[in-house]
C-alpha cells in the first residue's frame, strides 16, 4: 500500500509539472491573464481568432482578386504571364506557413517571429500601392511630374511587396491562427467534418463580400485605390493582434517536428539501403529500419506515427492535379469571363465578381451536406468516409474543365465588341460573361466537396501528436498543385508557341488546353477512386494507436490539462475555394 501510494503521489506530481510547462504562457501575459475568468478568456481568443483570421484573408483576397487584370493593363504582362504570377503568389503564400511555423519551433522565438511577419504583411501591403499608384497623374504643373516610376522599377517593387506579404500571411497563419486555438482535441470524424464545413463556409462567405467590393473598387470607381484596401485591413488585424496577443500566443507542443518526420524517412532509407541484406526479410515496413532497435535513430513512438502519416501521401499525391485544376478560376476562367462582354444592364460587373458564382454552390451546398452527414455517421454508420465525396469532387472539376473548353468554342462565335476595363479599350467577345457560369458552378460544387473531406481525412486517420504535421503535409502537397497549375500553363504557351495559352484568345485554341486538362483531371479522379478503400475505416483509434507511447502522453491525455497543443504545427493553411483567384 504504501509503495501505491507513493506511486501514486509521484504520478500527481508528474501531471502536474508537465500541464504547468505546457501550459504556461509567454512573457507578458501573466498579469493581464490572472484578471480574466476561463470562460471570458476562452471566448475573447476564440473571437479573436476569428477576426485576425478573417482580416487575414481579407487582404489576402483583395490582393489577388484583380491580379491578372492589374499585370496585364498596368505592368503589361502577357496573359500567361500574369497567371503564372497570380498562381505562384497563391502557392507561396501556402508553403509560407510551413516555413514560417519551422522557424517558430526551432530558431526564432513566437513573439518576436510574430512582430517580424506582421511587419513584412504590412510593408507588402503598403508597397502594393506605391505600384498602382497613378504616379503619371500628379503634376508640380504642366511641365514637371512629381513623381515616375519606370516599369522595370514597378516590376521589381510589385514582387518585393508580393513577397513580404506571404511571408508576413504565414506567419499570420501558423502562429496567430493555429488550428489549436478552436478546441479539436476531443471532437470525433461527425464533429470535424462540420467543423471544416462552417469554417470554409465563414471563410467564403468573406471572399464574396471581398470579390463583389474590392473588385468593382479596383476595376470602375478607382483601380489604384483598390490596393489601399488590404492595406487597412492589414491595419486592423494588427490592433486585434495587439490587443490579444496575450491570450493568442502559445507555447507549442515540441515532442513532434517536420524534421523529425523528414529525419525518419531519411534514417530509414539509408539504414536500408545499408543493411538491406540483413533486415529486409525480418521487417514487415521499410521504415522499421529508422527504429533504434533495428539500428535506427528514432523511437518506435516515432517510426510508427511516421508510418501512419505514410498512409496518407496517395491522398496528398492525387490533390496536387486537382488543385491545379482549380488553378484556372483564377487563370484560364479569368481570362475567358475577361473577354467575355461583362455588361448587365447597363452596369459593368467586375471581372472577378464572376467568382461569386462558385462560392454559391458551397454556401448552399454546406446545410445539405450536414443534413447528409448527419444520417450517415449515426450509431449505425459510424464508420462511413467522405471518400465519395472526394472522387464525385474531382469528377466535378474535371466535367468543369470540359465545359470550359466547349464554352470557348462558343464564346469565339460571337462578334467582337470594345469594352473598357480599368481605363482600358479591350476587343472582347459579345457572349454575355453569363454562359461560363456553368464552368463555375462545377467548380464550386468540386471544392465544397473535395476540401472539408481532405480536411477531415488528414486530422483524423493520423495519431493526436503528428495531426499539425499531417496537415502540414496537405498543404505542401496543395502548394506543389498551385506551382503545377503555373507549370501547365508555361509548358503549354511554350510548347504550343502561345496557341494553347494566347494572349489575344479568339487567336489561339485555349480549349485544346482545357480539354488537355480535363483528361488529366479525369484520369486523376480513377487513380484516387481505385485507392479510396484505404481511407474507408474510420472507426480505427487513430488517435490512440500510439498517442499513448510516452507516459507523459498518457497522464496529459489523462487529465486533459493541455487544451493549446501545436500552436505552430496543428494548422490548417489549405486554402478556400476562392483563395486560389
Amino acid at each position: 500500500m504504501p509503495g501505491a501510494n507513493r506511486r501514486d503521489m509521484e504520478e500527481k506530481q508528474l501531471l502536474n509539472h508537465t500541464a504547468d510547462k505546457e501550459q504556461r504562457p509567454l512573457p507578458g501575459r501573466r498579469n493581464h491573464a490572472e484578471n480574466v475568468s476561463p470562460s471570458e478568456k476562452k471566448l475573447q481568443e476564440a473571437i479573436c481568432v476569428l477576426l485576425v483570421e478573417l482580416c487575414e484573408r481579407f487582404t489576402f483576397f483583395g490582393i489577388v482578386c484583380n491580379m491578372i487584370l492589374f499585370c496585364t493593363v498596368k505592368l503589361g504582362y502577357r496573359n500567361y504571364q500574369a497567371a503564372i504570377v497570380n498562381m505562384c503568389f497563391v502557392g507561396t503564400s501556402m508553403l509560407t506557413p510551413v516555413l514560417v511555423g519551422w522557424l517558430a519551433e526551432c530558431l526564432v522565438g513566437r513573439i518576436k517571429l510574430v512582430c517580424i511577419c506582421m511587419f513584412l504583411h504590412f510593408l507588402g501591403t503598403a508597397l502594393l500601392p506605391v505600384v498602382a499608384f497613378p504616379f503619371e497623374d500628379i503634376y508640380i504643373d504642366r511641365r514637371h511630374i512629381l513623381h515616375t516610376l519606370t516599369k522595370r522599377e514597378q516590376k521589381i517593387v510589385f514582387y518585393f511587396a508580393l513577397l513580404t506579404a506571404s511571408l508576413g500571411i504565414g506567419g499570420i497563419r501558423a502562429i496567430v491562427c493555429p488550428l489549436s486555438a478552436y478546441n479539436l482535441e476531443d471532437c470525433g470524424p461527425k464533429e470535424l467534418l462540420s467543423f471544416f464545413n462552417w469554417f470554409y463556409w465563414l471563410i467564403n462567405l468573406n471572399s464574396a463580400v471581398v470579390f463583389v467590393s474590392i473588385s468593382y473598387i479596383q476595376q470602375s470607381v478607382a483601380r489604384n485605390l483598390g490596393f489601399l484596401i488590404p492595406f487597412v485591413s492589414v491595419l486592423m488585424a494588427m490592433i486585434t493582434i495587439h490587443m490579444v496577443r496575450g491570450e493568442m500566443i502559445y507555447k507549442p507542443k515540441t515532442d513532434s517536428s517536420l524534421l523529425t518526420t523528414f529525419g525518419v524517412i531519411a534514417s530509414a532509407l539509408k539504414t536500408c539501403c545499408v543493411r538491406y541484406r540483413y533486415f529486409s526479410g525480418g521487417m514487415t515496413n521499410w521504415m522499421d529500419h529508422a527504429k533504434e532497435n533495428y539500428g535506427g535513430q528514432y523511437s518506435e513512438t516515432q517510426v510508427e506515427s511516421t508510418k501512419s502519416l505514410a498512409r496518407l501521401f496517395p491522398l496528398f499525391a492525387f490533390q496536387i492535379l486537382y488543385r491545379a485544376c482549380i488553378m484556372q478560376i483564377p487563370s484560364g476562367y479569368y481570362l475567358q469571363t475577361m473577354n467575355s462582354n461583362l455588361h448587365f444592364s447597363g452596369f459593368v460587373l467586375p471581372v472577378a465578381a464572376m467568382n461569386v458564382i462558385s462560392i454559391v454552390p458551397l454556401l448552399i451546398l454546406v446545410p445539405i451536406l450536414e443534413c447528409i452527414n448527419s444520417y450517415l455517421f449515426s450509431s449505425k454508420n459510424a464508420g462511413h468516409s467522405p471518400t465519395i465525396y472526394i472522387v464525385v469532387g474531382q469528377l466535378s472539376a474535371a466535367l468543369s474543365v470540359m465545359v470550359a473548353g466547349f464554352s470557348e468554342i462558343h464564346r469565339k462565335h460571337f462578334p467582337q465588341v470594345e469594352q473598357t476595363l480599368s481605363e482600358e479599350v479591350l476587343l472582347v467577345s459579345s457572349m454575355p460573361c453569363f454562359h461560363l457560369a456553368p464552368q463555375y458552378i462545377l467548380l464550386g460544387v468540386a471544392e465544397a466537396l473535395v476540401t472539408p473531406s481532405c480536411s477531415l481525412l488528414s486530422f483524423w486517420l493520423v495519431p493526436e501528436r503528428i495531426r499539425g504535421i499531417s496537415m502540414h503535409f496537405l498543404t505542401l502537397f496543395n502548394g506543389a498543385g498551385c506551382f503545377m497549375g503555373a507549370f501547365f500553363v508555361q509548358t503549354a504557351h511554350a510548347g504550343t508557341q502561345g496557341n494553347w495559352f494566347p494572349h489575344l484568345l479568339h487567336e489561339g485554341k485555349l480549349e485544346r488546353f482545357f480539354f488537355f486538362l480535363a483528361l488529366l483531371m479525369m484520369v486523376n479522379a480513377l487513380g484516387f477512386w481505385t485507392i479510396a478503400h484505404r481511407y474507408n475505416d474510420l472507426n480505427q483509434e487513430h488517435t490512440k494507436e500510439f498517442g499513448g507511447c510516452l507516459p507523459e502522453e498518457k497522464l496529459l491525455k489523462h487529465g486533459k490539462a493541455v487544451k493549446h497543443y501545436g500552436g505552430v504545427l496543428e494548422r490548417s493553411p489549405i486554402l478556400s475555394p476562392m483563395e486560389k483567384t
